[in-house]
């Protein structure tokens, strides 16, 4: 079973947003890492580039397959992982410690749009 950390809100397509005061931390669960398999590459947004709840802001490459990274949150890129560019298998080893991006939250009641970790667990069990 995959891992879910209470505290953390979660979307229907497995990214996660850590928020502590104003700023996100996004990443994909534990449960898309491991669906994903090894992943070779990450494709991130820029710094100062806007990202929207919703909407793509990049994409993670496996030997498998890619995904698109849909962001769960409204904001600013305060930052991207840049550790991802170099070893984006570290999201496999910890898909939480390794977040993607870290956002400046221009809007927190969009969090009410996102699963607590019970919910994102039962979405995962159907």
């Amino acid at each position: 079973m995959a891992k879910v950390l209470e505290g953390l809100y979660y979307t229907e397509s497995h990214e996660y947003v850590k928020v502590e005061g104003n700023i996100g931390y996004v990443g994909i669960t534990d449960y898309a890492q491991h669906a994903l398999g090894n992943v070779v590459y990450v494709d991130m947004p820029d710094v100062d580039d806007e990202v929207s709840a919703g909407e793509e802001f990049g994409a993670v490459e496996s030997v498998k397959a890619a995904s698109d990274l849909i962001s769960p949150v409204t904001g600013v890129v305060l930052e991207v992982n840049e550790a991802l560019e170099d070893e984006p298998e570290r999201i496999n080893a910890d898909a939480y410690e390794n977040w993607i991006i870290k956002v400046e939250l221009s809007d927190k009641g969009e969090l009410k749009n996102l699963m607590d970790a019970k919910a994102y667990t039962e979405f995962c069990e159907q």
